[in-house]
């Protein structure tokens, strides 16, 4: 059974990217926990100590509230999708949202986690919002970012940039081919050259995922001296694509194509689900 985290701080966002979630693996068994973390506005050590109870009455508060909104969720959920397959745990803690991921990830061997990407100032100029950011950069977990506004729609064709600078794992491949076989869909290995020959180093990763994807319907291209967000944006153009992937490797492209705060610096915007693979899995 399949173990996926949905955060969720109640907005239309993150309710999208949980519907997102139930269509994505409507044919598969999963079991579902759905996160609301939560803390005080008002949560510094001088005012614990002069608020006296004040502070805990105040959690207690936003404590059943988040709970209040959890079981609502499960509810209409469960209403909605009816699928016997699908399985759900609410966790509603008093903590920093990173944090708990962490610990859940831990505790339940979570498979994979999924969000949505809106920004908590709501503003187009951000890519991704900061806890969608904190999230990837902290998580040792597959995190599948899903755009604000984006409704579900099959990953048929799916998007893999790739520097080929990494040690390729079939752990890391496990996310994609569940997707693959669910949907019959067809990977897009993507490469950009700056007329530099592939390293020894690169030839063999290069070799080693060819092998990993053997089984799956994938096709490779190479592209020149382009910046990776070009790429991107010039392949989407020539095929339609419904999911981008990638292996967050801190030694290559990814941080510098994705963390940046501002789209127009790199001229990217993304409109299309994400799927972010750690390196280190």
């Amino acid at each position: 059974m399949k173990k996926i985290l949905l955060p969720t701080d109640f907005s239309e966002n993150a309710q999208n990217a949980i519907n997102y979630a139930l269509n994505l693996y409507k044919d598969e068994s999963c079991q579902f926990y759905i996160l609301n973390t939560y803390t005080p506005i008002i949560y510094s050590y001088d005012y614990r100590m002069s608020a006296g109870g004040y502070l805990g009455e105040v959690a207690d508060i936003v404590r059943e509230n988040s709970i209040e909104k959890l079981e609502e969720i499960e509810k209409e959920l469960k209403e909605k999708f009816s699928n016997k397959k699908h399985q759900f745990e609410i966790i509603s803690s008093f903590n920093l949202l990173t944090d708990e991921i962490k610990d859940i990830v831990a505790k339940y061997t979570i498979d994979l986690i999924i969000m949505g990407t809106k920004g908590a100032t709501g503003t187009k100029e951000i890519l991704f919002g900061t806890n969608t950011i904190h999230v990837i950069q902290k998580s040792n977990c597959p995190v599948l970012a899903i755009p604000d506004g984006y409704f579900f729609e099959e990953p048929k064709d799916i998007l893999f940039p790739t520097d080929y600078k990494i040690d390729y794992s079939d752990k890391q491949m496990q996310n994609l081919k569940t997707i693959v076989k669910l949907f019959n869909s067809k990977v897009h290995v993507l490469h950009v050259s700056h007329g530099i020959d592939l390293t020894e180093i690169q030839n063999t990763n290069k070799e080693k995922l060819e092998k990993l994807l053997v089984s799956q319907q994938h096709a490779s291209y190479t592209v020149s001296d382009q910046p990776i967000s070009q790429a991107i944006n010039e392949f989407q153009k020539s095929t339609y694509v419904q999911l981008l992937m990638m292996i967050n490797n801190k030694h290559s492209f990814f941080e510098n194509l994705f963390f940046k705060p501002v789209i127009s610096q790199i001229g990217f915007h993304l409109n299309i689900p994400f799927l972010v693979i750690p390196s280190n899995m």
